[in-house]
């Protein structure tokens, strides 16, 4: 169980995970060697999963983004896993949720420009065995793209 000073680590590690221990453990008013057994600690225990950097996607040459809304003819497990299986290689979607409601999949795919999602609807996504729907929504422009946690610190 987190206490409200993990809360306080995660939520500084959040905004700025390139912070030296020093730094982090000052933000959050502890010593740095009480600091650092916390941080570990929520290493080991999983709850920080890794630390990423996050890429304006438009700016690294990825101009198009896509909510993809997939649907199975039938649930039968060789589909689900094979379909689960090809979306975790395939770099392109970033995430890929099952969901109960219209669609049994949401991807949010991103590439280079219309004539790269075309090539990955026509070569992975309609080559699927199972798949019996596909909608794509194209993000016009994000609103709010965040990756924190809402800690209430």
């Amino acid at each position: 169980m987190m206490d409200s000073r993990d809360q306080r680590i995660l939520s500084e590690l959040q905004t700025d995970s390139r912070l030296t221990m020093q730094e982090l453990a000052e933000r959050v008013g502890m010593s740095s060697s009480a600091c650092w057994r916390r941080v570990r600690s929520l290493e080991e225990s999983g709850i920080i999963e890794r630390y990423a950097v996050i890429a304006n996607p438009r700016k690294a040459g990825f101009g198009l983004s896509s909510i993809v809304h997939i649907s199975l003819a039938r649930h039968e497990q060789k589909n689900v896993d094979n379909f689960i299986r090809e979306v975790l290689r395939h770099p392109e979607v970033l995430e890929c949720f099952a969901t109960s409601g219209e669609a049994d999949f949401y991807l949010r795919v991103v590439v280079e420009d219309i004539d790269a999602y075309n090539r990955f609807l026509d070569n992975f996504i309609f080559r699927l065995p199972g798949v019996s729907q596909v909608r794509s929504n194209i993000v016009l422009k994000a609103i709010k793209s965040d990756t924190a946690l809402p800690f209430r610190v």
